[in-house]
């Protein structure tokens, strides 16, 4: 699977298709960087809502499971304000559900984070937005899923994920 550069991580993708779609992350190492964690996240939400947008599906949850360094396991769920599958929307619940594990110096050795409850995209009701910037990130979304069909998912994705080479 995916390798991202300077860092043992493996990919492990989990998918019960009537209820849950997930996407996970092995940390080959302790991990105690907030902003290491935070970077593992947003890739696993990218993944996440481009998974979801391929299948024509979205997601009214997400549950983001941890696991620390003494084999302990820690997951929490909340629910979206309207089922989605925009990565805007499920990155900010994923980071208000890392917010609300208080982690100071906990060591991770994995993450999984997954969409549970899902429905078709045909049944999420589309509000007109007013929103300029809401409305380009979308159609900015539409065309990055393009190009990550066209040449993989490591083609194109958030700055925050790549490592800087010095």
């Amino acid at each position: 699977m995916a390798v991202l550069p300077g860092r043992a991580l493996a990919c492990e993708a989990r998918a019960n298709l009537a209820f849950q779609v997930g996407q996970g992350r092995r940390v080959g190492i302790y991990v105690l960087d907030g902003a290491d964690v935070r970077a593992v996240l947003l890739v696993l939400v990218v993944r996440l809502g481009h998974l979801l947008r391929r299948r024509g599906q979205a997601a009214r949850g997400l549950t983001l499971v941890l696991q620390f360094a003494g084999g302990t396991t820690w997951e929490k769920s909340r629910r979206l304000p309207e089922p989605s599958a925009h990565d805007d929307d499920l990155r900010t619940l994923a980071y208000r559900l890392m917010d609300a594990a208080g982690l100071q110096r906990g060591r991770l050795t994995a993450l999984a984070l997954k969409g549970e409850d899902l429905v078709d995209a045909d049944q999420v009701a589309e509000q007109i937005s007013l929103d300029g910037v809401r409305e380009a990130r979308l159609l900015a979304e539409a065309a990055v899923d393009r190009v990550r069909d066209k040449y993989g998912p490591r083609a194109i994705g958030p700055a925050t994920v790549f490592r800087r080479a010095s």
